[in-house]
C-alpha cells in the first residue's frame, strides 16, 4: 500500500546514483541533504518577518531563525513553536528545514523559532540536548522582546528533532518553571535501541535504512550506555505524565513507527492528551517533500490545525 508517488520518487533516488548516506563523511552527507532539497520541497512561502538571531547555551552562541506569519501585524503577540529540525543528530540545519517552519507559522498564525544546534559526531550525546533545552528557555526569557506570547509555547521537530522537542518537553516538566503548551512529534525517535518491529519490516527500500540509523547513532552516542537515558530515550522514562499535549504523527514504512506509536500510546496511558495519526503509505521524512508528495501537504495541514488548537486552549 506504498503511495504511487512514493514508489515513483524511491524509483527515481534509485536510478539517480546519489550515494547512501552510511557511505559518506559528515561533512559530506551535509552537503548533499542540504542541496538535494530543492527536488522536492515546495518553493519558500512568503513571511511577514525572517530573522536570524543567536541564544546562548553551555557550549556557546546557537543560531535560531525566528519566523512571523505573512500578514501578522508587527506588534501582535504571537504564539511560538520552538523548532528543532531532523536529520539524525548529524545532518540538517536551518536550511533544510526553512520550507517547513514558513508552512507551519503560516498554516498555524504563530511563530517558529527554528533552533540550529550542535551535531555529531563533533558534538555528540547530549550536547543537541542542552542546545535545545537552552534555547528553549531563550525564547521564553526574550519573548516579549520579540513580541512572542511566553504563556503559549511549544516545542517541536521531526526525527530526531522529534526525539529532541520529547526530551526537553520532559525536563522543562521536571524543572517546573516553564509550562509548554503543546508538542508536535514528527515521526520522532523515541528508543535508541531500535527493537521495535518496524526497523526489521522497514529497514530496507524506504529511503531511511538499517544501515543509516547505524551511521546516525553511531555518530551521535559514545557508548551503549548513553542510549539507555531518557535524554537519548524517552520512551525509557519511567515517568510520562504531566507532559504537555501531544500531536504524535507517524509514517506507515518508516522504520521509526512502532516507537512513535508506541511513545504516544504511554503518554496517553500516563493521562496526557494525545493524538496519534499514522501516514500508512509515506515514508520517513515525507513531510519536507511536499513538491512531489501531496500528502505531506495534509500532514503540514494537520499539524497546523492541532498547533492552533493547542494555541487557543
Amino acid at each position: 500500500m506504498l503511495h504511487p508517488q512514493v514508489r515513483t520518487l524511491l524509483d527515481l533516488m534509485g536510478k539517480s546514483g546519489l550515494p547512501p548516506v552510511h557511505t559518506l563523511s559528515p561533512v559530506d552527507a551535509r552537503a548533499l541533504y542540504r542541496d538535494r532539497r530543492g527536488f522536492t520541497q515546495p518553493a519558500p512561502p512568503a513571511m511577514s518577518v525572517v530573522r536570524d538571531l543567536q541564544a546562548q547555551g553551555p557550549h556557546g552562541a546557537i543560531p535560531l531563525r525566528l519566523y512571523r506569519p505573512a500578514g501578522a501585524p508587527d506588534a501582535a503577540m504571537l504564539p511560538v513553536l520552538v523548532y528543532f529540525h531532523g536529520g539524525g543528530f548529524v545532518i540538517g540545519d536551518l536550511d533544510t528545514h526553512d520550507v517547513l517552519c514558513r508552512e507551519l507559522a503560516n498554516g498555524a498564525d504563530c511563530a517558529v523559532v527554528a533552533v540550529d544546534y550542535r551535531l555529531a559526531p563533533e558534538h555528540p550525546f547530549p550536547c543537541a540536548v542542552d542546545d535545545c533545552l537552552a534555547a528553549t528557555r531563550w525564547v521564553a526569557d526574550n519573548a516579549a522582546e520579540l513580541r512572542l506570547d511566553a504563556a503559549r509555547l511549544a516545542v517541536g521537530g521531526d526525527s530526531a528533532g522529534g526525539n529532541l522537542a520529547a526530551v526537553v518537553s520532559m525536563l522543562v516538566r521536571d524543572a517546573g518553571d516553564l509550562p509548554i503548551a503543546f508538542q508536535l512529534l514528527i515521526y520522532p525517535a523515541t528508543d535508541a535501541r531500535c527493537g521495535a518491529p518496524s526497523h526489521e519490516t522497514n529497514g530496507q527500500g524506504y529511503l531511511l535504512t538499517t544501515e543509516s540509523m547505524a551511521y546516525y547513532l553511531g555518530h551521535y552516542f559514545r557508548t551503549a550506555q548513553d542510549k539507555l537515558s531518557e535524554r537519548a530515550s524517552p520512551l525509557l522514562s519511567q515517568d510520562l505524565s504531566y507532559l504537555p499535549s501531544a500531536l504524535v504523527l507517524t509514517a506507515g514504512y518508516d522504520p521509526l513507527r512502532d516507537e512513535g506509536l508506541q511513545y504516544a500510546q504511554r503518554l496517553s496511558e500516563a493521562g496526557n492528551r494525545v493524538t496519534a495519526v499514522c501516514f500508512e503509505r509515506q515514508i520517513h521524512g515525507f513531510i519536507l517533500m511536499g513538491k512531489v508528495l501531496e500528502e505531506a501537504n495534509s500532514a503540514v495541514a494537520l499539524c497546523a490545525v492541532e498547533l492552533k488548537r493547542a494555541f487557543r486552549s
